[in-house]
């Protein structure tokens, strides 16, 4: 048990890299961001430096303890949550990156995938990894990175070389390279490992020609993984609790039963559902994947993810130049009454779950000479409710195909959930409320009571429970008929996207 009252969590996002301090009744009482720039050398590749992770999470969690007026040895524990899938390889000896990160929407290794399939590897890899054969996971990027980077793979043959995702990275860093780490949740997104035994998969390191050497130890999401180095932030804090990004937020959302699910808009969205210890394998084009564990005891969520949700608002603001800022997007939007029969299907990088078109572009339909941009700013809006309601009508014919019953309100949170008129339409697709807690940072939440379970700060995850607020409650107002033609022109504009 600690007598700390405060407890610091790192949040290494693909947009940008945050530390929020926690207090032990889960409020915020200090924020710092900075924003981790984005590398495109070609189509296709995202890429980011893996230094500028590092140095800007650290700045970070500097400016907040000053923000804060608190010092290291006022925090109980770090938690650590971070963008998944994004592929990290260096040097053990020097802690210097071999090439840039090559970041989860990345799509350079999908020929590899393509190789994989023709291999017959689709349900060995499903059965063991809950996972389907893509890109976005980190296998296939590792893969590349040893197959194109000069000198990478008799290095890593050697031991030479370490792969990571970004808490994995962020760990070693902490601790001057003594660690070499990961949780169950980012691993279990690598498609390297069997989330049935909790451990790195042999025949799949072997199918694709992956030394066991680069890879980190694994713990549990809330467990003692190290102690951050005392000259860093003024104190040798313990590193309590790690989880991808979605993991820690369906923590940070209370979601501990089968059946709670919640959606996080941000990039990219992200809907989970917890399955507890039940292995449940979906038949609608979703993932299962390991929910953060605070024992060694297996437990799951069923996930569909969006690739491009609020990205699509970087896009009016950047690509089309329709807005100044990302906030001017919802008067933009309300200024018509709807989209006026426009479809915006934001397949910018394919199309995720549940459909897994990899080749699927960029499709706005439905135009006419009436329309403006305010339609398309709505329409824009309106593909993020979309494609998450697609997701969590394929989650629930899969739970009541399995005997369980749908979901009945859906949690919500990241950057875009502030958005009333995005998620009163959600509410209005899927027929059932949607909640948004009072504290809307989830992710980093979720980091911040893994660590806080794992050094005493916390009993339990009922106290946890008791915590969760709601901020407010979107109950759905449009007939069920509307929704579903709603739903069905919504699919009609899907196949348009895929059609080439």
């Amino acid at each position: 048990m600690t007598s700390a009252r405060y407890l610091l969590a790192l949040d290494q996002g693909t947009s940008s890299s945050r530390s929020i301090v926690f207090d032990r009744a889960g409020r915020i009482v200090a924020m710092a961001q900075q924003e981790l720039p984005q590398h495109y050398p070609q189509p296709g590749w995202v890429e980011h430096d893996p230094m500028e992770i590092w140095q800007g999470q650290l700045a970070t969690a500097r400016a907040v303890l000053a923000q804060a007026g608190l010092k290291a040895s006022d925090m109980a524990a770090i938690g650590i949550t971070n963008q998944r899938e994004t592929t990290l390889l260096w040097h053990r000896q020097t802690g210097r990156p071999v090439h840039p990160g090559i970041v989860w929407q990345d799509r350079r290794a999908e020929p590899l995938c393509a190789q994989l399939r023709a291999d017959g590897m689709e349900a060995t890899i499903r059965e063991k990894t809950g996972l389907v054969i893509d890109a976005y996971f980190s296998a296939t990027k590792l893969r590349w990175l040893l197959d194109h980077v000069p000198g990478a793979r008799a290095q890593a043959e050697r031991g030479e070389l370490a792969f990571g995702t970004v808490d994995s990275w962020l760990i070693w860093q902490l601790t001057g390279g003594q660690a070499h780490l990961t949780d169950v949740s980012n691993a279990s997104r690598t498609m390297l490992f069997n989330v049935h035994r909790n451990e790195w998969d042999a025949e799949l390191l072997a199918a694709l020609d992956i030394p066991a050497a680069l890879l980190p130890e694994v713990r549990p999401s809330s467990s003692h993984f190290a102690d951050a180095d005392a000259a860093l932030l003024g104190a040798p804090l313990p590193i309590g609790g790690v989880a991808g990004d979605q993991q820690a937020a369906l923590f940070g959302q209370a979601c501990f039963q089968a059946g709670m699910a919640k959606n996080t808009y941000g990039t990219g969205c992200f809907l989970l559902m917890h399955t507890g210890e039940k292995f449940q394998p979906s038949n609608n084009g979703l993932l299962v994947t390991s929910a953060a564990q605070t024992s060694a005891q297996p437990a799951y969520a069923m996930e569909g993810s969006v690739f491009v949700g609020g990205a699509v608002v970087q896009w009016l603001r950047d690509g089309l130049q329709a807005i100044k800022g990302s906030a001017e997007v919802q008067g933009l939007a309300e200024s018509v009454p709807d989209a006026g029969g426009v479809m915006f299907v934001p397949a910018f990088t394919g199309l995720g779950a549940p459909y897994w078109k990899a080749d699927a572009r960029g499709t706005i339909t439905g135009l006419t000479r009436g329309t403006t941009v305010a339609h398309i700013a709505r329409a824009a809006l309106e593909s993020i409710a979309y494609q998450s309601a697609a997701l969590l009508q394929a989650m629930s014919r899969d739970v009541v195909a399995a005997g369980g019953q749908p979901v009945s309100e859906l949690r919500v949170d990241g950057g875009a959930c502030v958005n009333d008129l995005l998620m009163q339409f959600q509410a209005d697709l899927l027929g059932i409320p949607v909640v948004r807690p009072a504290v809307t940072e989830t992710t980093a939440l979720g980091a911040a009571y893994l660590a806080g379970l794992s050094c005493g700060v916390y009993g339990g995850t009922d106290e946890l429970s008791a915590l969760w607020r709601a901020e407010r409650r979107f109950l759905p107002t449009l007939p069920r008929a509307q929704a579903e033609a709603a739903m069905a022109r919504w699919e009609q504009a899907v196949r348009q996207a895929t059609a080439v």
